[in-house]
């Protein structure tokens, strides 16, 4: 296992433009995205049509295209922020990928997913996936931190420990924000229309 300083460091050579980087980077942390992908596919409703392996690549991709690096101005703050930034891209692929689907049938309204104060799990069909991904960004544009925890908590698989280092906040403060938008996410779930 690698240590975090190993990672940290190698993500800011990365983001400082050395792609060599990125190539030792990636068998470091692929154990870790793999469950990530893992974690985000057994969401998914039976018989979806992307594999694991497939959106640990799609993601790779996106990383690895330069697009999600920090600037030398802003750099990495540690190994959380790189599994933070990779579950966004996960979830991002999902949803083009639902989007897609939804895209093929006509209908398919949004069901009310439940949510509860511990977790937010359901059989993530495609309308469902693109409902919460809106409630998420509209939870991010009402105050981006909260959203950030989310991405973080749910989507990144981190702890309450990991999210507050990684955001550089208080573990109560990440507690209230995972519970406000646990809230947040519900009462915009629940809205007509969705």
């Amino acid at each position: 296992m690698p240590s975090e300083s190993d990672v940290t460091i190698l993500l800011n050579q990365w983001a400082a433009g050395d792609q060599a980087a990125l190539d030792e980077l990636m068998p470091l942390v692929y154990r870790e995205l793999h469950k990530l992908a893992k974690r985000h596919m057994g969401q998914q409703q039976p018989g979806h049509t992307l594999q694991t392996t497939a959106v640990i690549h799609e993601a790779y991709l996106k990383l690895a295209s330069g697009a999600q690096p920090p600037s030398q101005d802003k750099p990495w703050n540690n190994r959380a922020h790189f599994f933070a930034v990779a579950a966004k891209a996960m979830r991002q692929i999902l949803v083009d990928h639902a989007r897609a689907q939804l895209a093929g049938k006509r209908g398919g309204d949004a069901e009310i997913v439940p949510l509860d104060e511990l977790a937010v799990t359901w059989d993530q069909a495609p309308a469902q996936l693109i409902a919460l991904n809106h409630a998420l960004e509209a939870l991010a544009k009402a105050d981006s931190r909260k959203g950030q925890v989310v991405e973080l908590r749910y989507f990144g698989g981190l702890s309450v420990d990991e999210t507050a280092q990684a955001l550089n906040v208080s573990v109560e403060t990440v507690a209230r924000d995972w519970k406000f938008a646990l809230a947040f996410l519900r009462r915009e779930l629940q809205a007509p229309g969705r």
